[in-house]
């Protein structure tokens, strides 16, 4: 397939992650922000959402922004001045994207994440509810990097990985990396004529990671090394993942319309990706016993309830795997639970309605939602 017919499978995909490079969003001279670019990334975001797809962005700038407004000194930062300038930077970030979407009556939620917000299960599932209930919202999620607390996680392209580890989360379609780049080459372009882009990776082998290059960029920290492990995470979740040059002014736009790029093709879907990583790699730590009512629920495709759960057995937190089997001890599943092992003791035998007068809050409907579900 080529590279043209590739590009208009952003026209197909539901859920599509846009990561944008410092680069592409704030002069390096002046930190301000390119205005003009940002109006017309929010003209395809709106053309997006309008042909009914969920669009998610995470976005590099907060520090590029917040250390000219602050006047910092040129060169590298230390922890503490970064902090700051993301502290000042963000804030500036969100209003601009925020007055751009207005224009075509889109809504944005601003959420900051870190990359354990990723990798901690109780954390990763919190976050996934949140960035999937502003999406049945119809809102758009700004995501940024939480710069004012990290730590080590101010280091070399972070905002690519976190955009893979986004799409991953939220189960996307396409993972877009705008960047000063067109794509990889098969050798650096700036320094070798004979360079040639590589329009489709299907599998990231030693050779295809030797073709990376470093960062260029005076106000980015993200070379290709990063959009590469960027691409692992994407595709190993199910998620096509593409890296263009989006200097130009509809940028998104462009790709769709034959824009070179490099597209990194996945060998499964994200349903199928997640469904692996639950059943695969997960250490179950509890067990959760249910009726004949709810065996048949699952086996149609529906979700686990309170009110089919006969048992619960070990001890488990939100976000832990826990094996589900019948009133015969026979294993049918496994699963992520929404509920620790006591709340679900409070819980079992009882409709979701009830839920808020058993704990004392309104949780998830679901012990285990069909999504983080696997049947034997």
């Amino acid at each position: 397939m080529s590279a043209h017919c590739r590009n208009t499978d952003l026209l197909q995909g539901k859920r599509i992650v846009i990561k944008i490079g410092s680069s592409l969003l704030v002069d390096d001279e002046h930190g301000t922000i390119h205005r003009k670019w940002l109006a017309a990334l929010a003209e395809d975001v709106a053309q997006m959402c309008a042909r009914g797809q969920e669009v998610l962005i995470v976005s590099s700038g907060a520090i590029a922004v917040g250390r000219r407004h602050l006047k910092l000194s040129d060169g590298n930062l230390r922890l503490e001045e970064k902090q700051a300038a993301a502290a000042t930077g963000m804030l500036r970030l969100a209003h601009a994207y925020q007055e751009e979407l207005a224009h075509h009556d889109l809504t944005m939620a601003q959420v900051l994440m870190t990359l354990d917000d990723s990798e901690n299960r109780r954390r990763y599932l919190n976050a996934r509810n949140t960035l999937e209930t502003l999406l049945r919202l119809s809102v758009v999620p700004l995501i940024n990097e939480n710069d004012t607390v990290a730590t080590d996680e101010i280091r070399l392209g972070d905002n690519d990985r976190l955009g893979a580890r986004v799409a991953a989360m939220v189960s996307a379609d396409i993972l877009i990396l705008l960047s000063d780049v067109d794509g990889l080459y098969s050798a650096d372009p700036r320094k070798y004529d004979s360079a040639t882009i590589i329009p489709e990776v299907h599998e990231i082998t030693s050779e295809i990671e030797a073709m990376a290059g470093q960062a260029q960029s005076q106000v980015g920290t993200g070379g290709m090394v990063t959009k590469l492990i960027a691409a692992k995470v994407a595709v190993g979740a199910g998620c096509s993942m593409v890296i263009a040059n989006g200097h130009e002014l509809n940028p998104v736009r462009r790709i769709e319309d034959g824009a070179t790029c490099t597209w990194f093709i996945p060998k499964g879907t994200p349903r199928t990706a997640r469904k692996h990583w639950i059943a695969g790699t997960l250490n179950p730590v509890g067990k959760l016993i249910i009726d004949d009512g709810a065996l048949k629920a699952l086996q149609s495709g529906k979700s686990l309830l309170p009110a089919g759960v006969a048992g619960v057995e070990g001890e488990f937190q939100k976000g832990d795997a826990v094996i589900v089997v019948n009133v015969n001890a026979t294993e049918v599943g496994c699963g992520l639970t929404a509920y620790s092992a006591a709340d679900a003791r409070l819980l079992m035998g009882h409709k979701s309605s009830e839920i808020e007068d058993l704990l004392g809050y309104r949780g998830s409907d679901e012990l285990i939602h069909r999504d983080n579900l696997v049947l034997s």
